[in-house]
Protein backbone atom coordinates (compact mmCIF):
# COMPACT_ATOMS: atom_id res chain seq x y z
CA UNK A 1 0.00 0.00 0.00
CA UNK A 2 1.48 3.60 -1.03
CA UNK A 3 0.77 6.69 0.71
CA UNK A 4 -2.51 7.73 1.46
CA UNK A 5 -4.14 4.50 0.00
CA UNK A 6 -6.04 4.06 3.21
CA UNK A 7 -9.62 5.23 2.18
CA UNK A 8 -9.97 7.02 6.01
CA UNK A 9 -6.78 8.59 4.72
CA UNK A 10 -7.56 10.76 1.80
CA UNK A 11 -8.52 13.77 1.23
CA UNK A 12 -10.50 14.43 -1.59
CA UNK A 13 -10.96 17.82 -3.50
CA UNK A 14 -13.61 17.78 -6.26
CA UNK A 15 -13.02 19.22 -9.35
CA UNK A 16 -16.58 19.02 -10.95
CA UNK A 17 -18.40 16.02 -10.51
CA UNK A 18 -15.57 13.04 -12.15
CA UNK A 19 -12.21 14.27 -11.10
CA UNK A 20 -10.61 13.82 -7.88
CA UNK A 21 -7.25 14.37 -6.24
CA UNK A 22 -5.67 12.26 -3.41
CA UNK A 23 -3.62 12.80 -0.46
CA UNK A 24 -0.65 12.62 -2.83
CA UNK A 25 -1.64 14.36 -5.26
CA UNK A 26 -2.73 17.78 -3.14
CA UNK A 27 0.74 17.48 -1.49
CA UNK A 28 2.45 17.36 -4.57
CA UNK A 29 0.25 20.39 -5.91
CA UNK A 30 0.70 22.64 -2.29
CA UNK A 31 4.69 21.52 -2.93
CA UNK A 32 4.54 23.51 -6.27
CA UNK A 33 2.19 26.49 -5.43
CA UNK A 34 4.37 26.53 -2.52
CA UNK A 35 7.91 26.99 -5.03
CA UNK A 36 6.39 29.28 -7.13
CA UNK A 37 4.87 31.52 -4.85
CA UNK A 38 7.10 31.22 -1.80
CA UNK A 39 5.89 31.57 1.71
CA UNK A 40 5.60 35.00 2.27
CA UNK A 41 3.02 35.18 -0.99
CA UNK A 42 0.83 32.52 0.30
CA UNK A 43 -1.87 34.13 2.75
CA UNK A 44 -2.24 36.60 0.25
CA UNK A 45 -2.85 34.35 -2.37
CA UNK A 46 -5.79 32.51 -0.29
CA UNK A 47 -7.27 35.64 0.71
CA UNK A 48 -7.59 36.84 -3.09
CA UNK A 49 -8.60 32.76 -4.29
CA UNK A 50 -11.44 33.38 -1.24
CA UNK A 51 -12.74 36.68 -2.57
CA UNK A 52 -12.59 35.61 -6.33
CA UNK A 53 -14.66 32.55 -4.88
CA UNK A 54 -17.49 34.65 -2.74
CA UNK A 55 -17.80 37.26 -6.01
CA UNK A 56 -17.99 34.02 -8.61
CA UNK A 57 -20.40 32.57 -5.65
CA UNK A 58 -22.55 36.08 -5.64
CA UNK A 59 -22.49 36.16 -9.62
CA UNK A 60 -24.45 32.73 -9.89
CA UNK A 61 -27.01 33.90 -7.24
CA UNK A 62 -27.84 36.93 -8.98
CA UNK A 63 -28.02 35.20 -12.56
CA UNK A 64 -30.29 32.86 -11.08
CA UNK A 65 -32.38 35.13 -9.80
CA UNK A 66 -32.60 36.73 -12.50
CA UNK A 67 -33.66 33.31 -14.80
CA UNK A 68 -36.24 32.94 -11.89
CA UNK A 69 -37.58 36.52 -12.43
CA UNK A 70 -37.73 35.91 -16.09
CA UNK A 71 -39.82 32.61 -16.02
CA UNK A 72 -42.05 34.20 -13.32
CA UNK A 73 -42.40 36.88 -16.11
CA UNK A 74 -43.48 34.52 -18.71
Amino acid sequence: RGFGSSPGRLIYLAIGRKAMIGTTEALIIGGVVLLLFGAKKLPELAKSMGQSKAAFDEGLKKGMSSEEDEDEEA
